[in-house]
């Protein structure tokens, strides 16, 4: 099953296009990391995927329906989740807004949301902080406080810009082993410069700088790990498969070069 389908895609701010003739397909139980420069066109996908910029040009399908259509069963984690120290707002607070539904602003949240809330925050590990003033919290701590606010959506599709962006190495690692438990029944697509932590749980990976390349990674041992040391992982191993062309979209960009030529 295919929970997100992009065909012919292209998009421009005024008569800057940013991206062009962009093809994707995330399949059920998918992680797929996109990577790319600063500027290539990844946040732009992100937002039209999550129906924020209007699609101009090709066709966006999440679940089979346009993306306003099926946005309750996206959860969505941004990329900046700074706070304001000084605001009094405990952690428990901030998942409960993620309810799209039953919010009750002059009485409170119900019973249901409570508890839908600390379900949320046992499964990222944040239960005992339920009570904590989001503001004291480290920067891993908050990122995982903003994934339980996105999975109080139940979301079938799981969406994460930069979510170690500002995060120590030891932080990043407990991200990525999350996620990759949240793999098991929920799809996830992750932004990321991260290369050589995201690779190692990605099985997908597209890089995007105004056009699409797309990568099946899912072989690791094939693919990575062509030393003696299984543990160390690095951006050569992905330079040396990208420059074999060990991805359909590269080939086929090639051959329509070759005939053009």
């Amino acid at each position: 099953m295919n929970i997100l389908e992009i065909n012919n895609l292209s998009f421009s701010y005024d008569k800057q296009e940013v991206l062009e003739d962009i093809n994707l397909k995330v399949e059920d139980k998918d992680f797929l990391a996109i990577i790319g420069p600063n500027g290539g066109g990844k946040s732009t996908l992100l937002k039209l995927i999550l129906g924020i910029n209007p699609i101009k040009s090709g066709t966006i399908k999440v679940f089979g329906k346009t993306p306003k259509e099926t946005l309750r069963n996206i959860g969505y984690v941004p990329q900046n989740t700074n706070v304001n120290t000084d605001f009094p707002i405990k952690v428990i607070e901030v998942v409960m807004m993620g309810h799209l539904e039953g919010k009750r602003p002059l009485f409170g949240y119900g019973k249901h949301e409570v508890m839908c809330a600390m379900g949320a925050l046992e499964k990222v590990g944040m239960a005992n902080f339920a009570q904590t003033k989001i503001g004291s919290l480290s920067g891993g701590q908050r990122q995982r406080a903003m994934i339980a606010r996105a999975l109080c959506t139940h979301p079938k599709l799981l969406i994460l810009d930069e979510p170690t962006s500002s995060i120590d190495i030891t932080g990043q690692h407990n991200i990525y082993e999350l996620l990759k438990e949240l793999n098991e029944y929920i799809t996830i697509i992750v932004v990321s410069h991260d290369i050589s932590v995201i690779l190692e749980y990605a099985n997908k990976a597209a890089h995007i700088n105004k056009t699409l390349s797309f990568h099946n990674i899912s072989d690791k041992s094939s693919i990575f790990h062509t030393h003696k040391n299984k543990e160390h992982f690095c951006e050569i191993e992905l330079l040396e498969m990208l420059a074999n062309n060990d991805c359909h979209t590269c080939k086929d960009k090639q051959l329509n070069k070759r005939e053009k030529l």
